[in-house]
């Protein structure tokens, strides 16, 4: 049973590679309203619903586990019957999921608006291992479903007590050549609780406290990367030298995590039967393996007109021949860049929303009118920014550390997409909602985009303009090129682990590898660069994720050129596609738009997204 957990450790591409920020008033920023969700952590409810739900599942292991095959392979009993009799099981499992979704989502929520705070941390735990206990009770239903005959099971759907939920049993079938027994899943779920779990949580409370000393004063994780991407260039060298430091000094328990969570995958694998060390990522994106070996190979065949081209111009803008790493997210020279107030944000994204479609800007006016954004940056507070679906019974939260630099507009356009692609899906219910993440990324770098050519629709000077033009090429190299580089990382990983640990140098190695092949001869990769691989959340909590930031990118790039060409009917089309959730796979979603995912062609007309505003940005020069 899944808990309504999707992206719910989704920090995105501007922590991990691009970090925003500096100090502007932000007394005004929102904290979030958990009223849809509980008044506190002593909230009478809570047990309530434990209490609830685990009556609910008692009586669902009574009237279902051992007895499916017979009460649906009964041809004595009229098959609209068995039809009705499968579908009020689904009900029950869908209604139950949602009621622990809104559990952990809760507990997950307090944790990360302040990591820190040990009775925070302590409720997370106790409520995981509660919710483990429980759902493994439930474990049988999707093993046992599986195990009848497809034939039989096809020939319920048709019925309408199974037409809404008729994509999620294709859906689990997938899932069926990698099953366990009842008892193996069983003891994989429970072991959850102390395996990856446990080691997830250990890397987030030790990022949260760790510490990072510029010139005497101590930052946390979030802040220091800020510093990165100062103005000042010695600022931004003492930040970077500061980040390896700490980084470096950390180095043996970085090592160790990436270890035995590779390791732990590596044995999750071998059970399961997978061969190649991301089959498990494919599986659960709902993405063929040949897809994404056409994406890397098409974004690694294009590193020499974008990362390298671009980088090449950042250092002539530079005046000088290579880039040091920490001015390669740096505000062009001469150039300057405001903060941007929390009002301000709101009415550039409200605007560049309603632009494309009046509903798509209702529906985000309500996160800013009800509490479901917490902005503020605060210590002990997680690092980066997310949106968390909770579960369609409820609404989504976004997540973000908001510090007024125009990335963080970016950031929260981004954010602010998802959280409308998860209100729009909510209509397909808890089993159905979660979108498989690289369609999941869909709506969030589409929300960038409009909001990107909004802004640069009002910009005023050709400085103006090559700013922001530079600022969204960075942010695109971000998303795609070092995403598709981090990717190339986690394989150098996953399979070298498999001959045995690996030292702190090798993953250094990895690291410089995949950067220097990605970044280009214009960026020099200094001392202490080795070890920024360690700070990347995404390594940790969910392997070979890291792409899907790439397919989404070259997606919406392939969607806005639809929608500039032919602008009529675009809305209602993307709309739809929206509220799909994850009830059809992404060729269903793209046919209407006459594209094709599995084609090298398509992933190449993406990336000429990018090489065409180079091309502008050239063509700037001397203006």
């Amino acid at each position: 049973m899944k808990f309504g957990m999707q992206k719910l450790f989704e920090l995105n591409k501007f922590n991990v590679d691009s970090p925003s920020g500096g100090g502007f008033d932000a007394s005004n920023l929102p904290e979030w309203n958990f009223a849809a969700l509980y008044s506190s952590m002593d909230d009478p409810k809570i047990e309530q619903d434990f209490a609830d739900v685990k009556n609910d599942i008692d009586g669902f292991v009574e009237s279902f586990k051992g007895k499916l095959s017979l009460l649906l392979t009964d041809e004595t009993t009229d098959t609209a019957a068995r039809a009705e009799t499968l579908g009020n099981a689904v009900k029950q499992y869908e209604a139950m999921s949602d009621s622990l979704g809104t559990i952990i989502s809760y507990a997950y929520l307090l944790y990360v608006q302040l990591a820190t705070d040990p009775k925070r941390i302590k409720f997370l735990g106790d409520v995981q291992e509660r919710l483990t206990d429980l759902g493994t009770q439930t474990l049988f239903f999707e093993l046992e479903l599986n195990r009848i005959d497809a034939d039989k099971i096809d020939a319920l759907l048709g019925f309408e007590a199974l037409q809404h939920h008729a994509p999620w049993f294709k859906d689990i079938r997938r899932e069926k050549p990698f099953q366990l027994s009842d008892e193996l899943e069983q003891l994989f779920a429970e072991k959850s609780v102390t395996g990856g779990q446990a080691w997830n949580r250990l890397f987030d409370e030790t990022m949260a406290n760790l510490r990072f000393d510029v010139d005497g004063k101590q930052y946390a994780v979030e802040q220091v990367l800020n510093l990165v991407t100062s103005p000042d260039g010695e600022t931004r060298q003492k930040a970077a030298h500061a980040l390896s430091k700490t980084l470096a000094d950390n180095g043996r328990f970085f090592t160790h995590v990436t270890n035995v969570l590779a390791k732990d995958k590596a044995i999750s694998d071998k059970w399961r039967g997978f061969e190649d060390v991301a089959e498990s990522r494919h599986l659960a994106n709902r993405v063929e393996p040949e897809v994404v070996n056409a994406l890397e190979a098409s974004v690694k065949r294009a590193y020499p007109k974008l990362s390298h081209r671009y980088y090449a111009l950042k250092a002539k803008w530079f005046g000088v021949e290579q880039l040091n790493q920490w001015d390669r997210n740096a505000p062009l020279p001469n150039v300057a860049s405001a903060d941007t107030s929390w009002d301000d944000a709101k009415d550039i994204i409200l605007k560049a929303y309603a632009d494309f479609s009046p509903e798509m800007a209702d529906i985000t006016q309500q996160f800013f009118d009800k509490g479901w954004i917490d902005a503020r940056s605060r210590d002990g507070k997680a690092p980066g920014a997310f949106a968390h679906p909770t579960v369609p019974s409820k609404h989504p939260f976004v997540m973000i550390n908001y510090l007024g630099r125009p990335r963080d507009v970016m950031t929260l356009a981004h954010e602010l997409g998802h959280g409308v692609h998860q209100y729009l899906a909510n209509e397909q219910g808890a089993l159905m909602a979660p979108t498989p993440l690289t369609l999941a990324e869909t709506a969030s770098v589409f929300g960038e985009m409009l909001t990107f050519r909004s802004m640069l629709d009002g910009a005023k000077t050709v400085a103006q303009k090559r700013a922001m033009l530079a600022s969204k090429v960075e942010d695109m190299l971000n998303t795609v090129v070092r995403q598709i580089s981090f990717y190339s990382f986690e394989r150098k990983v996953h399979i070298a682990r498999k001959d045995g640990e690996l030292t702190q140098q090798q993953l250094g190695e990895f690291w410089l590898e995949v950067s220097a092949e990605s970044l280009g001869p214009s960026i020099k990769l200094n001392e202490g660069y080795e070890h920024y691989w360690s700070y990347i959340p995404h390594f940790i909590h969910s392997a070979f994720y890291v792409y899907a930031y790439a397919f989404g990118d070259c997606l919406v790039n392939s969607l806005y050129a639809c929608y500039q060409n032919e602008p009529e009917g675009f809305a209602d089309k993307y709309f739809d596609l929206l509220k799909a959730g994850g009830s059809k796979h992404h060729s269903e979603l793209l046919m209407p738009f006459g594209l094709d995912a599995s084609d090298e062609k398509f992933w190449d007309l993406g990336l000429n997204a990018i090489a065409a505003l180079i091309d502008e940005l050239e063509s700037l020069e001397g203006k």
